[in-house]
């Protein structure tokens, strides 16, 4: 991809489900994937990385389904500077209406050393073998040095101009582990311009992790020294601290654009919705301060600042909370709806859905619709995804049933029946310090798995005594992580499917791990 025709627009580069799906306990099969790749194609962005094709066969299967199934966005595949990397993200991505491949290596001296046990000549010739490599499968190659930020500038440009003799059309700079600083970051980005400039003939990208807080603020700090692209993530979320949040750079960019002078090509109007999928999906809830979508980020306490928006909403609101699709929690459907009308709403949503789906989600509908007085855009969203997560678990253990007793006068206790992944029936008891702690109990009986709880987070869909629950769990079999959610208007039933599906998310890790490459160090 050479510089847009328009300098002063910023490309959208989304890593939600690359470096975003390398948070820990994060497991998303390849048709929750492809949700968000939707999603993200709706929201208008500019890039999708879509994962690390190398790193499993169902990542790989992942990128696959997205290349063939999203137009609009170029679809991108990370592969590190290693020429089975390169050929396997090749081979996701070669079906792909507009392709990337995204290479990388790192330039660090401390990485060099001690992570890669090499020499700097060695970066030399796996950089060049690398971008060489991608250029001659695909005409849009993306070279990463990674650690930039902590490495020698002169080393790192003359890097840089290795993979510009090659063939790269993007130039990503990141700061992998959050070291920097804005000023530096802008100051680092200006010196490699002075000593490469042949960068001013490609896309400079920026690549920033929030370990000291600063991701956004070094993002915009690279795009005012001449970076035009933004490698982002949906609510923030990646390795460790995260990456810089998405909605946080577009609205930032659209809220600030007199003094930027840039803007993007996004429809802020489905950032909402897309933030809510991702959190949904990923069992990864959003802190209710969090800037743009949290649920504070529109709500005023203070007498004075009430007092100030209901005479006027700029004096304390700077953006407008429909400007980012947050009136989309509206009554779309009544307990009297039919099937065409569930389909029409959901089609309406962005959902298209028939068949057995589409049978499945107005059954659930109908079990909701008599419990709840009114049923919201973001009911609907989160039955069919929870619907959709559901039929695509793949082999694993469903619940069946349970029964639970729990009183003030005597220890609660749990009775399960799981289906197995050949089909078989199992059963099992436990007691605990409560009803969902016993549940949770019987399940690992039942199983014979000994999964342990890591974390568990209760929410609710909507507002109100009849709102939907909606519970986020992981869970740890044998070292390894498995996430899993689930909804209902029964906050038990919830935690008991949640963790169900988490512990079956675990334990495929765990046996699939002799298959998957090694993820550490990406950019």
């Amino acid at each position: 991809m050479t510089p847009a025709a328009d300098p002063n627009r910023v490309i959208i580069f989304d890593t939600t489900l690359r470096d975003g799906e390398q948070s820990p306990g994060i497991s998303l099969n390849a048709q929750e994937k492809l949700e968000i790749a939707q999603q993200l194609a709706r929201l208008g962005v500019d890039v999708i990385e879509a994962g690390f094709p190398i790193s499993s066969p169902g990542d790989f299967e992942a990128v696959q389904t997205i290349a063939r199934s999203v137009e609009g966005p170029v679809i991108a595949g990370l592969a590190r500077a290693f020429p089975g990397d390169i050929d396997s993200a090749w081979g996701a991505l070669k079906d792909a209406q507009r392709p990337r491949i995204h290479t990388f290596i790192s330039t660090s001296d401390i990485h060099i050393k001690y992570q890669m046990q090499n020499t700097r000549d060695d970066v030399r010739g796996m950089a060049r073998a690398a971008v060489a490599h991608a250029r001659s499968l695909c005409e849009d190659v993306e070279f990463s040095p990674m650690d930039a930020t902590r490495s020698d500038v002169e080393f790192t440009a003359e890097i840089l101009q290795i993979a510009l003799d090659e063939g790269a059309t993007t130039i990503n700079i990141p700061d992998t582990v959050g070291y920097a600083l804005p000023h530096e970051y802008a100051a680092f980005l200006t010196r490699l311009y002075e000593l490469v400039p042949g960068l001013h003939d490609v896309v400079l990208s920026t690549h920033c992790h929030d370990d000291l807080g600063l991701a956004v603020a070094n993002s915009i700090a690279g795009v005012t020294a001449g970076a035009r692209q933004v490698e982002c993530a949906v609510n923030g979320i990646g390795e460790r601290a995260g990456n810089a949040a998405l909605e946080e750079i577009i609205m930032l960019i659209a809220t600030r654009a007199d003094e930027l002078g840039v803007h993007t090509g996004a429809v802020t109007k489905e950032i909402a919705r897309t933030s809510r999928i991702v959190s949904r999906l990923t069992g990864y809830p959003v802190q209710p301060n969090k800037a743009i979508i949290g649920r504070n980020a529109f709500a005023h306490e203070s007498g004075i600042h009430q007092d100030g928006v209901l005479k006027e909403r700029s004096t304390f609101e700077i953006m407008d909370a429909t400007s980012i699709g947050l009136e989309s929690n509206q009554l779309v459907l009544g307990k009297h709806s039919g099937r065409h009308a569930l389909q029409q709403a959901l089609s309406e949503l962005g959902y298209d859905v028939s068949g057995q789906t589409l049978n499945q989600a107005f059954k659930r509908f109908k079990e909701i619709a008599d419990k709840k007085k009114q049923v919201t855009a973001m009911d609907l969203e989160a039955l069919l995804t929870d619907e959709l997560r559901e039929q695509t678990q793949g082999a694993g253990y469903t619940l069946e049933w349970f029964d639970v007793e729990s009183s003030t006068r005597r220890p609660p206790h749990a009775k399960v029946g799981i289906r197995g992944p050949e089909g078989e029936e199992l059963e099992g008891s436990f007691g605990g310090d409560g009803p969902v702690d016993a549940i949770f109990h019987a399940i690992n009986v039942a199983t014979g798995v000994d999964a342990r709880l890591r974390e568990f987070h209760i929410g609710a869909v909507t507002g109100g005594q009849d709102a939907l629950g909606e519970t986020s769990i992981v869970v740890e079999v044998e070292g390894r992580s498995g996430s899993g959610q689930a909804v209902s208007t029964d906050i038990v039933e919830a935690a008991a499917r949640a963790y169900v599906r988490a512990l079956s998310n675990a334990v495929r890790r765990h046996e699939g791990e002799g298959a998957e490459a090694a993820l550490a160090g990406t950019p």
